[in-house]
């Protein structure tokens, strides 16, 4: 169980001080990581960590309950344990067979169970189905003995299963909530190097926000030939290649790239490793073995055969190869190098020269103790021995010391009985627990950047011709001068076996993790359950004290708010910073801009005040808006934005960014301006409001939003016949205020007019207009009309621009939706050629935002496909054509008068300005008079037939509603508006 203590940490790695009152840029994770002092206090656990072949055996799993988590199930006779002075032991009272108890329960904070063959992949059929099928039925059974031996209140961490290997992980109440970042992966190294009936499942966690365990269950190739200890080492470095966690993720933050075996701070490697004894006849280990299991080496008549409850075996492993028992009472069993492909005799013997003395003793120790067995034995062993030859775990892994029997293989139902079948196979540890910790694996790559730079730095030498120093008495190359280990028979050569290599005291050791905590951990217990004898391994267990730093979350929030704020007080005494100041806003909000009342064509303009109120200079714009996405309505833009200086500073305008001086001030205008007939439309039928949000960008500064708000004021442009035709007098704006309407006119409104009032005010303003030019042109020497047939409704050939115009059109619109009068709008200072301009300007804009059109859609469809081919007909047919235009526009009244009064109006037009006579066409050189006369009329029908043709151009499309407005279609309303226009005596 863990325990947390209320005292705050104290960490002997050095981490830097944030000082949060500089202005230089620091991550907020960063400057909190530098008070974890505050947020972080002692806690200390003890992990347990397990490991089993179960050998897909029956009733496995109801023995998990008594070894792993009651501590049941360890020999005190073959096992050496401290239990006087050992933490991790417990003595079992009253209890004759298990005379020591480890420690379980909720004594232990994290439970991590590594199993082997949990099912049975023995026959083919069955590995491929679970091969390609999942199959949780075995992790089921596997969890729900464990979690019913578990104390109240645990939770599973993680649990992960590729085949035969399960790996399961539980944690206390108090641990669970503190572990994040749970990664698991699998990596099969079996059948064709890939599948998963050996490999090794992993898991990565992160206890405590601090600490970072990785937990690796394995099984690795079996069997005792040389080609299966490299396919072992090959298992092993393809584990270490494939395995890559997922990234850590802390705060939020997701760190660059996922973790691998050695990043984290503590790891754990266990499983069936299959590492066997080298050099040593297996019936001379057997016999060995099992008179220490019996409590018989040594002592007078202990070759005798005497299973474990002192009676005499009756089963066949004290017979011989041929079934008669050996006359001396010594065990003697066939061996086998592979426990699973070979049953071969083994082709290793001791020499009947050997004597005991030969095989190395530790002096303090007895010699016929059990451990001084074992000590003889374990220089024989793979693992061992590649990792002395630095071939595999050699960068940092460590393994606690070995007190214990061999963990396989046992005849299953035995204590202490090795393998009796016809494999006899040689008792190994196959089943190991290795551990490393960060401080183990940074010592070992220190180590070896060192002997490469030493190693390059020879090399440099001998490359230079220098020799070695002659005063040096003894030399030594790494590479010749090592105890090479081959394998081989009675050749093979082991050093002594060296207690201090293997831990044999366990102590604490200090452990500054990945993100700079400092960590203790401690070995508490490494042994075996040998009176578990359900599968032919005996479960191997470990025990580790760590006292680590773990993260209190509500400390951490508290501290991470106060440095939150503390660097954004800092950052913004840094940063740039404006203040806005708007003249005359809403009360309610004081940085909001209300322009008004704003009407079509009309101008509303405020203007704010931009101050740099820093201390240092500020670069600023307004945000524009971004285009629209594929598909989408373009965005109305009606709001514009420019910056100028004070008055008494300048009226031009400046450029889109502004930079000021800390104390220097701007002011920028906003403008609002409907001109977009898509925009008016919605605005009309209440779509759409006058309101926006304007982004002033502070480079390396906050954004500030500056709300913007307008009244739309009604108007009779943008809307249909049939609206406009209920306006009564006093225009657009009164009637639809006074009466609430919102949207579009309702249907029910009372009709007031025959055709819209509107269009017969500007129509009439047209022709007065009109009149007045041919009149001025005639009386005002400097004045010329433009003689361009299509002047004055195409706006090419206007003298005024679109920005020189708009406010005068502005005042126009204003006029008409007010009833007031058109011609008195205009400005008297201009000519009447420049105000027949406005007004042709603003007809063409009524007739384009109307919604239906003089002719709508629905009619012009009758019309167009009720026409003949009107290019092929000769002009005089085209009476006969009016009337018909005529009778299908009788179905809709209200637009034929429209339509009628409007073509009659500009066909008035057209005669007024092209005149009947025109002296600068008389007297022609080289005709006579009265030939003369009659080529100028025929140049003035043919000018007024050119003008005619123009202005049907321009105003066609205004006229008709048409989908299609292909060229063909576009002809036929050109055609029908000019025949309109012509006068029946130039026909």
């Amino acid at each position: 169980m863990a325990t947390l203590s209320k005292a705050p940490s104290v960490h002997s790695a050095a981490s830097d001080s944030a000082d949060v009152s500089s202005t230089a840029p620091q991550s907020l994770a960063r400057a909190v990581l530098t008070r974890r002092s505050e947020y972080v206090r002692p806690c200390s656990v003890r992990v347990k960590i397990g490991t089993w072949n179960v050998a897909a055996c029956p009733g496995t799993d109801k023995d998990l309950a008594r070894w792993f988590v009651a501590g049941r199930g360890v020999d005190e006779n073959t096992t050496r344990l401290q239990t006087s002075r050992n933490a991790a032991v417990e003595r079992a009272t009253g209890e004759s067979v298990d005379s020591v108890r480890l420690v379980g329960g909720d004594h232990v904070g994290l439970y991590v169970l590594g199993l082997q063959e949990v099912v049975d992949l023995s026959l083919t059929r069955d590995y491929v189905n679970r091969a390609v099928y999942t199959d949780h039925s075995s992790i089921d059974k596997w969890q729900a003995a464990l979690e019913a031996a578990m104390p109240p209140g645990y939770e599973l961490v993680a649990s992960e299963q590729m085949l035969g290997l399960l790996l399961l992980i539980y944690a206390s109440p108090e641990i669970a909530p503190t572990i994040t970042n749970v990664s698991s992966k699998q990596v099969g190294t079996g059948i064709l190097g890939y599948f998963g009936n050996k490999g090794a499942v992993a898991t990565r966690l992160v206890l405590g926000e601090t600490t970072r365990m990785a937990f690796v269950n394995c099984h690795l190739a079996s069997g005792a030939g040389s080609n299966y200890l490299e396919r072992r080492c090959w298992d092993v470095g393809q584990i270490l290649a494939k395995t890559q966690f997922d990234p850590v993720v802390h705060s939020g933050v997701t760190e660059d790239g996922g973790e691998r075996i050695g990043d984290e701070d503590f790891a754990f490697w266990f499983g069936d490793l299959n590492f066997r004894l080298d050099g040593l006849p297996g019936d001379d280990i057997r016999r060995l073995l099992t008179l220490h299991a019996r409590g018989e080496y040594g002592k007078p008549g202990g070759n005798r055969r005497q299973s474990l409850d002192g009676n005499r075996d009756g089963g066949d492993e004290g017979r011989d190869g041929d079934g008669d028992e050996d006359e001396d009472g010594i065990i003697v069993m066939r061996s086998s190098e592979s426990d699973d492909e070979t049953d071969g005799r083994s082709q290793e013997h001791i020499d009947s020269d050997t004597e005991p003395d030969d095989f190395p003793n530790d002096p303090s120790q007895d010699p016929t103790s059990l451990q001084a067995t074992l000590d003889s034995l374990l220089p024989h062993d793979q693992l061992k021995r590649l990792i002395g030859q630095r071939k595999l775990f050699h960068d940092g892994w460590r393994e606690g010391p070995i007190a214990f029997l061999p963990s396989y293989k046992y005849d299953i139902g035995t204590v202490g009985l090795f393998d009796s079948s016809d494999k006899q196979r040689a008792p190994s540890w196959c089943d190991r627990i290795l551990y490393r910790t960060r401080k183990d694996k940074l010592g070992h790559d220190t180590r070896l950047r060192e002997e490469l730079a030493s190693k390059k730095k020879d090399e440099e030498m001998r490359s230079r011709g220098l020799e070695e120093d002659d005063d040096v008495l003894f030399s030594y190359d790494p590479e010749t001068d090592g105890d090479e280990q081959a394998v081989g028979n009675s050749e093979v050569k082991y050093d002594p076996y060296d207690d201090t290599t293997d831990n044999r005291e366990l102590v604490e050791e200090d452990v500054v993790t990945k993100e700079g905590y400092l960590d203790h951990i401690a070995q508490d217990m490494y042994t075996s359950h040998q009176r578990i004898t359900s599968s032919d391994h005996k479960p191997v267990v470990s025990v580790f004290t760590l006292q680590y730093d773990t993260v209190v979350p509500e400390l951490k929030a508290k501290i991470h708010a106060e440095v939150a704020r503390e660097l954004d007080r800092a950052e913004n005494e840094g940063r740039p910073k404006v203040t806005i100041v708007v003249e005359g806003g809403p009360e309610d909000d004081g940085n909001a801009v209300d322009l008004g009342s704003v009407g079509l064509l009309e101008t509303a303009t405020a203007v704010i005040t931009v101050a740099n109120t820093g201390g240092v200079p500020a670069n600023f714009t307004f945000v524009e808006k971004p285009p629209p996405e594929a598909g989408e309505d373009p965005v109305p833009v009606w709001l514009t934005t420019r910056f100028r200086r004070p008055a008494e500073e300048g009226t031009d305008f400046l450029g889109r960014t502004v930079t000021l001086e800390p104390g220097e001030t701007i002011l920028a205008q906003i403008e609002a301006q409907i001109s977009d007939i898509i925009h008016l439309r919605a605005l009309n039928d209440g779509h759409a409001r006058l309101e926006d949000v304007l982004v002033l960008r502070v480079e390396d500064g906050r954004d500030h939003f500056i709300p913007v708000r307008a009244r739309w004021l009604p108007t009779c442009f943008g809307r249909s016949i049939d609206e406009l035709i209920r306006v009564p007098d006093g225009g657009i704006r009164s009637f639809v205020l006074d009466k609430g309407i919102v949207g579009a006119i309702p249907d029910d409104a009372a009709v007031h007019c025959s055709a819209p009032k509107e269009l017969f005010k500007l129509t009439e303003a047209i022709q007065t207009m009109a009149e007045r030019c041919v009149a001025d042109e005639s009386m005002l020497e400097a004045m010329t009309l433009p003689r361009d047939p299509g002047w004055p409704f195409d706006a090419s050939t206007w003298a005024a621009g679109p920005t020189e115009q708009t406010p005068v059109k502005a005042r126009i619109v204003a006029a008409m939706d007010t009833d007031s009068s058109v011609l008195e709008a205009l400005p008297v200072e201009l000519q009447s050629s420049s105000k027949l301009e406005l007004l042709s300007a603003v007809l063409l804009l009524f007739l384009a935002s109307l919604t239906d059109g003089l002719v709508p859609r629905q009619l012009w469809t009758k019309l167009s496909t009720s026409l003949p081919n009107l290019t092929s007909l000769p002009t005089s047919a085209w009476a006969d054509i009016k009337s018909q235009v005529l009778e299908l526009l009788s179905s809709a009244p209200n637009h034929n008068i429209a339509f009628v009064f409007l073509t009659s109006t500009v066909s008035r037009v057209v005669a007024e300005i092209s005149p009947t006579t025109a002296p600068e066409l008389s007297g022609l050189p080289g005709l006579g008079r009265r030939l003369s006369f009659r080529r100028v009329n025929d140049e003035i029908s043919r000018r007024r037939r050119s003008r005619e043709k123009r202005y049907a151009e321009t105003l066609g499309p205004l006229v008709f509603r048409a989908n299609d407005k292909e060229k063909a279609m576009k002809e036929k309303e050109r055609i029908i508006v000019e025949m309109f226009l012509r006068r029946e005596t130039d026909d």
